[in-house]
């Protein structure tokens, strides 16, 4: 980050795992502490905070008037009501980046701004829980009125934890949850599912679990390096009438290709519906 980046302040509205997880990160990167602000009234929290030497508010108030950029980071149900308490403190330079699932960018805007007059300084971000670990996929749309220079700052943020993916509506973004939001879980079940094999075979949990765990990590590694498709990969490692070809042919068999894209089209399904539910 250049030095400009430094003084970006930062409010974070929800001091709760992943607004953690993006603050650790982007401190880990040589954000200055005193640019950041968490607003959290569950005590225990904000004490943790105040201990770790990032100032938090308990309720919102001028700190959030002073800040340039607000990363709403509160559970979905209780958005509508935190985006009612801060927004007496908006100012025409805002940039709000939301990390809500399933609140649009129509509802945000509407939210801080009003039917008549919606707030367009607003990104929608989808983060994966791999981000607790730098590891993250980041999913972001902007609203009409987020300027080229805070579209970086966002990328900026979300970088210190994930890699990010801009994408032009909010049909992509469920698409987004499809894959990487929800993905993280389609891995464990998959995890899940290599050790009990391993275990069934003899093996004991702890080295059924030790050789899923790095088996997963290596085959992604190798695939994310490599110039070849996964496809092009899987064939190299599957000779003809051998171990690897008698797996794949149960898989197939089993529908194991159109059980994930059935379950991906769920969850995008799953989100669209969230997304309404959540934005009345």
């Amino acid at each position: 980050m250049t030095d400009s980046h430094h003084q970006t302040t930062i409010a974070f509205i929800g001091g709760g795992n992943m607004a953690g997880a993006i603050i650790e990160g982007m401190v880990a990167q040589g954000t200055d502490l005193a640019s950041i602000t968490i607003i959290d009234n569950h005590s225990p929290t904000a004490e943790r905070w105040r201990a770790r030497g990032i100032a938090c508010e308990q309720h919102c108030g001028d700190a959030l008037r002073a800040a340039a950029v607000w990363v709403l980071a509160v559970k979905p149900q209780q958005l509508a009501a935190v985006i009612a308490q801060a927004k007496p403190f908006l100012t025409p330079q805002t940039l709000v980046v939301s990390i809500a699932a399933g609140i649009d960018l129509q509802t945000l805007s509407r939210w801080l701004g009003s039917e008549s007059l919606p707030f367009t300084q607003v990104v929608r971000a989808m983060p994966n829980t791999p981000a607790l670990v730098q590891k993250g996929m980041t999913g972001l749309v902007a609203g009409s009125g987020v300027s080229d220079v805070q579209r970086q700052t966002v990328e900026d943020i979300m970088a210190a934890v994930s890699e990010v993916l801009w994408v032009d509506s909010d049909d992509l973004i469920d698409a987004v949850t499809a894959l990487s939001g929800s993905g993280p879980a389609y891995v464990f079940r998959f995890l899940e599912a290599l050790i009990a094999g391993g275990e069934n075979l003899g093996l004991t949990p702890a080295q059924a679990k030790q050789m899923a765990l790095a088996t997963l990590a290596g085959a992604t590694a190798l695939a994310a390096d490599s110039p070849d498709t996964p496809a092009v990969l899987r064939e190299r490692v599957t000779s003809k009438g051998g171990t690897t070809a008698a797996a794949l042919d149960v898989l197939q068999a089993k529908g194991f290709h159109e059980a994930v894209g059935l379950a991906m089209q769920a969850a995008y399904e799953r989100a669209g519906t969230l997304s309404k539910e959540l934005g009345k």
